[in-house]
């Protein structure tokens, strides 16, 4: 008989444990949800305007299914008045090292690259994650390219980018996220401008 009441008390012990475990990680998240996500607005915003320079216009937003690619893709479609500048991309890969990182590629209305921004990837430090340009120089190398005549490849495989030395998934990677954005970037100015 003590077993037993022994057993049930631990089991409500457990139980009562569980639940208030259960409430202080959901009171967690409500608290930290807000500053999370308007955290992660600011860096977009910030990623904008570093792949957009000296854009001082409205932004339209559209989702965009790509050919290639299991998720939408952000495209913000860059306006000056009524003129189209050009737009940034919200772009992403799965071919990564680490499996998979996100990037904001900036191309003006001609669709040549403007810029590259890394929003999230997890790659090797110290090899992959010099597709950083805050750690290396390799994004520089596609600025002022057009992905129509710029092979987004790398040398290796015939392309015209040179691969980061030992980090050549990486280096495919973020060629993939590239390609990925301008054809992305290309559909949504089709669809807007019914070319």
């Amino acid at each position: 008989m003590a077993k037993k009441e022994s057993l049930v008390k631990l089991s409500i012990s457990l139980f009562l444990i569980t639940v208030i475990a259960a409430i202080g990680l959901a009171a967690i998240y409500s608290i930290t949800k807000a500053p999370i996500e308007k955290s992660q607005s600011a860096k977009k915003e910030m990623a904008i305007s570093s792949v957009l320079p000296k854009f001082k216009g409205d932004l339209q937003q559209i989702s965009i299914m790509p050919e290639s690619g299991k998720d939408s893709v952000i495209v913000y479609l860059a306006y000056e008045g009524d003129q189209l500048f050009g737009g940034a991309v919200e772009t992403y890969t799965d071919k990564a090292f680490s499996g998979t990182f996100s990037l904001m590629v900036g191309f003006d209305s001609a669709g040549n690259i403007l810029g590259t921004e890394v929003l999230k990837m997890a790659e090797t430090p110290g090899l992959g994650d010099k597709i950083d340009k805050k750690k290396a120089t390799f994004s520089n190398q596609f600025v002022g390219k057009n992905p129509t005549s710029f092979n987004l490849k790398v040398t290796k495989d015939g392309g015209d980018v040179e691969a980061i030395t030992a980090a050549t998934i990486s280096s495919r990677a973020f060629c993939d996220a590239v390609e990925r954005a301008h054809s992305s970037f290309l559909k949504a100015k089709k669809e807007v401008t019914h070319e």
